[in-house]
């Protein structure tokens, strides 16, 4: 463990001086000492000779003079003024019991496969701790473990030369583990280590070594040695100091056979006197080594005066040609100035030629500008005939309906076609009936006159039975009439319901091509899964492949420009984009018009034919001018382009900065009518909204493309997976509704069924009744037949034959009503189909017509913008070339400029102006005579003056350093020599405070056996002896002390130990460790050293006792401070340790 900076504070040091700090560290010697209280009222005189080991300390050269008796005066004054104080103040912390450490104090340790034990653990007590057991028990090794946990040497344990040694015989790995107290208000990083710190070190035989350093609850906080130096500095634990940790052979030859030399050294060493004092050996030593540096360059100073000198008398010699250099001086003013003048003549011709470059750029700019105009113009122009084109919307619907017309108008015509020829045969058979009717009523007529004298009566009885059943049959045709009306309605519902089946049968077929698009779509998706470039075309990744591989005129071509474009809310805006720029979204880019019928050919070998080649200009533009305020939704603010080239070919080709969203087309009209001079708006409900400059409006509907188109997979805002579960709910949901139709349908089909079935039912009903009219009809007959029978037979013929005629008359009369009715009504439904029907055929033919015209006119303007653009792209060209011109122009005008100005300003830090220079080449030429003339003057002397006067320069400054910092380091010098004498005699203090403790503590210690004795320090020779005299020796000898080495073994024992016990007091360590300590003492010294121990321990405040001993210790009487650790024979064959505490 590094040994620690003693920090001693003085209030008399009133010189401070900046010195590097003293590489090793110094023990604590002040800080916690017990003897902070002590008052000092006079300071002895300061020795100018310190000694220290035995050695005398040499500190000024000029104070040599002896003062070894003035020295032995000042220590017996020193310890008559301050010797009654302390006593007082020791005795009075006798009655005081000292208080328990908070941090620095050893809590447990636990042994692992160490020396003799495999497993060891204790728990001290915070005070005073024993280790007791027999010989061989193992109890040393708690120290060497202690030792070895904090970092000590392992050859300071007295029990092996490494850390190998330690290890349990037959085992390849130790570990110990000790845990320190941390608490209190100087904890060491509580917060990371808590209330305790564990300290594990692990050895193997081949000599390494790791460290881990623990927090309370098991975290490993540092695994360096550097931590555990740092907590052992911080707790003051000095573990090497051989007074913290005296192990068995140190304590038995401290005991026993010590020299005084040796006892003097122990107390230099465990006081860290000794440490302080080889520090300042070294700074003497590095003060006398300055001082000599310091006189060698003393002696040099008289060579830099003659050099300096010497340096002189060779400029004084060389100043006679400085009137012929100040010649040439004059002349390099105006050679400078002269390349000014020639530089400025030089920039007035370069701005010049920017000014002539610059006057041609106004009239290509204007140029440009209506170029540009026109290009807007008919953009403005392509977008609009565009936008109408799409709004024509497509005529397969028209055609479609048109069709269907037609063929329920054919279905129709056969039924009239039916009807026309059943009149028809009526109307013959009727002709016929009325010509037989006509002539049997005129012989009729003529029979009757003749037959005048038939009887009345009968003729009134068979008329009125006629009439009666000539009202039944009356009233059998009312129910037939009744029949008929009730069949017609029937018949009516079965048609209505038939075409509402038929209309819903085409819904059916819609969803049913619903589903079919739905199925081709995900498949679609999943095509494009293994090609994302599938909704752009056919085969777009070989086309893209292929393009990367051929040569093009200008860059290569890019696209598909929908790559590179993403829809920011494609929910709202997504279709409606998708369908307006859906040709640009497929379209390819080149820079070169060249490469347009190669990338052309490319595109319809692979059956892309339908794709754009837009022709573009690499020119990235403001577009911000163009565009509306802020609040207006655009196409541009609706879209994220990665690229900047798309956006701006998207902007020249669909204007989309321009172009204004709304959600609905009222919203779209009442934004634009906000927007001076109108514009252009697509609205997500599918109408394209322009409101002319002139304040008029017009809105086209929308035409949306197919659901099976590939390109529906564009600006959708979905990934495949996403696209693939739209489709797929799309397609539930067509199924659910396909489902329900078909229901629908089948409850149609139902109706349908119900009718026909009502109407077969009044056809039977009118059957019946037709049954009950013949019925009727023939009873009539047979009462006719039988009034026939009372006339003569040739009226009753003529009357029954009559009769027959209008039967069959009315038949056909009743036959021709329903036909006709029939007729009427299919000849209104024909009626209103070809009204539909032309409509249709109108609308078809209007829309061809605008369709073409259309056409015609988008193809007319995208001629015109192709031009204009063609026309725009040359001026541009023509504009960056000459702007080229005139910034590379500019640039050397610039250039020249600022070379002009750096010249002038060069020219004017030099010198003055010269007004008029001539020309360069002529004060050249002047310049070139003399600066010769110079240099061969230069010759003779050796050197120019500029070096002549550089050279006395350095001799000057050489020597003007040379003094200064031998003047500056032998103040210093001086200044660390007087800083040496102070703590000197500081350390003088320390050593005479630290002995006149020791002395008193070791009386007081002796006392407790009835002794008398005093420590004698002889720090000239580096001696320490112990003078005792015991109470035996007072009764025979008197007053005259034993020398200790003809004391008995216990008395010698109990001696040092009153010696031990006092030099404790002068250490600031928490700890304190003893190995057998009583291994000469008898009983009774054993017992009185026993208690003087504990009482110390139990007195002294914040320090922990661990004492070891193989003797005995039931007769000692101990306190609730003391700890009792005991200790029996490990059983060495087997290595099983037994532990009892």
């Amino acid at each position: 463990m590094p040994k620690r900076r003693a920090t001693v504070d003085s209030d008399n040091e009133t010189q401070s001086i900046d010195t590097p700090t003293l590489p090793s560290k110094r023990a604590r010697t002040a800080e916690n000492s017990e003897d902070e209280d002590i008052p000092s009222k006079a300071h002895p005189k300061r020795e100018q000779k310190a000694n220290g080991k035995g050695k005398a300390r040499q500190v000024d050269s000029d104070e040599e003079s002896s003062e070894e008796d003035e020295g032995v005066i000042d220590d017996e004054e020193f310890e008559k003024e301050n010797a009654a104080k302390l006593r007082a103040h020791l005795e009075s912390k006798r009655t005081v019991q000292g208080g328990i450490a908070e941090h620095g104090i050893i809590e447990s340790i636990e042994m692992h496969q160490f020396m003799c034990h495999k497993y060891l653990t204790f728990t001290f007590g915070p005070q005073v701790n024993f280790i007791i057991g027999h010989n061989g028990s193992g109890k040393s090794a708690v120290l060497s473990a202690i030792t070895v946990a904090l970092g000590g040497k392992a050859n300071s344990t007295g029990r092996g030369n490494g850390l190998k040694s330690f290890i349990r015989e037959g085992q390849s790995v130790s570990e110990v583990t000790i845990c320190l107290k941390n608490q209190g208000d100087e904890a060491y990083k509580p917060k990371e280590y808590g209330k305790s710190i564990f300290i594990t070190r692990r050895f193997t035989k081949e000599g390494s070594s790791t460290w881990k350093i623990k927090s309370k609850d098991g975290r490993i906080i540092s695994t360096k040695k550097d931590e555990l130096a740092a907590i052992c500095d911080h707790m003051n634990i000095q573990v090497d100091n051989p007074m913290t940790v005296l192990t068995q052979d140190a304590a038995r030859q401290f005991l026993s056979a010590s020299h005084p030399q040796d006892k003097y050294k122990f107390f230099l060493r465990g006081t860290q006197l000794s440490q302080l004092s080889d520090e300042y050996d070294t700074c003497l030593e590095n003060i006398t080594q300055t001082a000599k540096v310091l006189a060698q360059k003393k002696e040099a100073l008289p060579d830099l005066k003659v050099a300096y000198r010497e340096s002189a008398v060779r400029y004084d010699e060389a100043q006679k040609a400085r009137e012929q250099k100040k010649k040439v001086d004059d002349l390099k003013k105006e050679l400078a100035w002269a390349h000014v003048k020639t530089k400025e003549m030089e920039m007035e011709k370069k701005f010049e030629e920017v000014a002539r470059a610059t006057r041609r750029l106004p009239k290509i700019e204007e140029n440009l500008a209506k170029v540009t105009a026109e290009v807007e113009t008919a953009s403005e122009e392509v977008t609009r005939l565009e936008a109408e084109f799409r709004g024509l919307g497509d005529i397969n619907d028209l055609v479609a309906q048109r069709e269907n017309l037609q063929t329920k108008m054919r279905a129709n015509k056969t039924k009239l076609s039916e009807y026309n020829a059943d009149i028809n045969q009526m109307n013959v058979s009727i002709t016929a009936s009325n010509n037989q009717i006509k002539g049997l009523q005129k012989q009729i007529d003529e029979e009757t006159r003749r037959l005048a004298t038939h009887t009345q009566a009968r003729h009134e009885e068979l008329q009125r039975k006629i009439e009666a059943a000539r009202e039944e049959v009356h009233t059998a045709e009312q129910i037939i009439q009744r029949v008929t009306e009730e069949r017609k309605q029937y018949a009516v519902q079965c048609d209505t319901t038939k075409a509402e089946g038929v209309e819903k049968e085409r819904k059916k077929a819609e969803l049913q091509q619903k589903i079919t698009e739905c199925d081709n779509m995900i498949q679609r998706c999943m095509q494009q899964e293994k090609d994302s470039l599938a909704p752009y075309g056919r085969d777009i990744k070989r086309v893209l492949e292929t393009i990367d591989k051929m040569r093009w005129a200008g860059d290569k071509p890019l696209g598909p420009l929908g790559v590179h474009v993403k829809a920011k809310d494609p929910k709202t805006w997504g279709e409606v984009l998708r369908n307006q720029l859906g040709g640009y979204l497929t379209a390819f880019a080149v820079t070169d018009a060249r490469d347009q019928k190669q990338l052309k050919k490319l595109l319809v070998d692979s059956q892309n034919s339908h794709v754009l080649i837009i022709i573009y200009e690499k020119d990235l533009f403001d577009y911000r001018s163009g565009e509306p305020a802020d609040n207006y939704p655009t196409v541009l603010r609706a879209l994220d382009i990665s690229d900047p080239y798309v956006l701006r070919i998207l902007i020249n080709q669909a204007r989309i900065e321009r172009q204004l969203l709304s959600k609905t087309r009222k919203e779209g009209q009442a934004m634009l009518q906000g927007i001076k001079g109108g514009g252009n708006c697509w609205s997500a409900d599918g109408f394209g909204v322009r409101v002319f400059p002139e304040g008029g409006t017009a809105s086209t509907p929308l035409n949306f493309r197919t659901g099976n188109d590939a390109m529906n997979l564009l600006l959708t805002g979905r990934d495949t997976a996403s696209e693939i579960q739209h489709y797929r709910a799309e397609k539930q949901e067509a199924e659910a509704a396909y489902l329900a139709l078909n229901q629908s349908i089948n409850a149609l089909k139902s109706q349908f069924n119900q009718a026909r079935s009502n109407f077969d039912r009044l056809r039977a009903e009118e059957q019946k009744a037709q049954e009950a009219q013949r019925v009727a009809k023939f009873k009539v007959t047979n009462l006719q037949q039988e009034a026939n029978d009372d006339l003569p037979v040739g009226i009753a013929g003529f009357e029954a034959a009559k009769e027959e005629a209008e039967a069959e008359k009315a038949n056909v009369l009743e036959q021709f009503k329903a036909v006709q009715q029939q007729k009427a009504a299919l000849d209104e439904v024909q009626r209103s189909l070809m009204t539909q029907i032309n409509e249709y055929k109108q609308k078809i033919d209007n829309f061809r017509e605008e369709q073409q015209i259309a056409e015609k006119k988008v193809e007319d303007a995208v001629a015109v913008r192709i031009k204009a653009q063609s026309d725009k792209r040359h001026f541009e060209k023509k504009l960056a070339d000459e702007k080229k011109v005139v910034a590379e122009l500019e640039d050397a005008a610039k250039l020249v400029q600022q070379e002009f100005e750096n010249w002038t300003e060069k020219a004017e830090a030099y010198c003055a102006k010269v007004e008029n220079p001539r020309k360069v080449e002529d004060v050249q030429r002047n310049l070139d005579s003399i600066t010769k003339a110079l240099k061969d003057r230069e010759k003779r002397q050796g050197a120019s003056v500029e070096e002549l006067m550089k050279e006395l320069n350095k001799a000057k400054e050489r020597l003007e350093k040379a003094d200064k910092e031998l003047k500056q380091m032998s103040m210093l010098n001086k200044a660390l020599k007087a800083s040496l004498i102070v703590r000197l005699a500081r350390w003088q203090e320390f050593r005479r405070h630290i002995a006149l403790r020791c002395k008193l503590v070791f009386q007081y210690h002796l006392s407790h056996r009835g002794y008398f004795g005093k420590v004698l320090f002889n720090h000239e020779q580096g001696t320490l002896t112990l003078k005792v005299q015991t109470d035996d020796q007072i009764a025979t000898q008197g007053s005259r002390d034993k020398d200790p080495r003809s004391l008995s073994g216990g008395e010698k024992s109990f001696s040092t130990i009153c010696l031990l016990l006092s030099l404790w007091e002068s250490i600031g360590c928490p700890l304190r460790c003893l190995d057998e300590f009583d291994v000469f003492m008898d009983a009774v010294n054993r017992r009185i050293s026993m208690k003087m121990m504990i009482d110390t321990a139990n007195s002294s405040d914040k320090k922990q006792y661990i004492l070891i001993t193989p003797q005995d210790m039931t007769n000692i009487n101990f306190g609730p401070t003391v700890r009792v650790h005991r200790m029996t024979d490990p059983e060495r064959g087997n290595g099983v340790l037994a532990f009892a505490g």
